[in-house]
């Protein structure tokens, strides 16, 4: 595997240090309105053509979704197109709201 995994304790841990990492959320719009974690950016996947040439490949990048399943994907075309600081949020947002943030719904 090309990229890594990380833990939402680990997330949570680097954003309280104030770590530059981008956090994007590829769920669909309607997902995002039922939860998100404050400061994601959402970027669909069904609008995957839209952005995908706009990441800088010399940026940490967080993606994110449900359980981590869509975002996995999304970690490993960006590692096939040479990204080399991509992470994947373990579990998505449903883990986040269970381990770091109760009052992020899960649905």
């Amino acid at each position: 595997m090309s990229f890594q995994t990380i833990t939402p304790e680990q997330l949570d841990e680097r954003r309280r240090r104030g770590d530059a990492l981008l956090l994007i959320d590829v769920r669909e719009p309607e997902e995002f309105e039922l939860a998100r974690i404050e400061g994601a950016r959402l970027l669909p996947l069904s609008r995957f053509d839209e952005w995908a040439s706009t990441l800088d490949a010399g940026q940490e990048i967080v993606f994110m979704c449900h359980h981590g399943i869509r975002s996995a994907q999304t970690c490993a075309f960006f590692a096939r197109q040479g990204f080399r600081q991509l992470y994947n949020l373990a579990g998505g947002i449903d883990r986040w709201s269970c381990e770091v943030d109760r009052r992020v719904p899960r649905y």
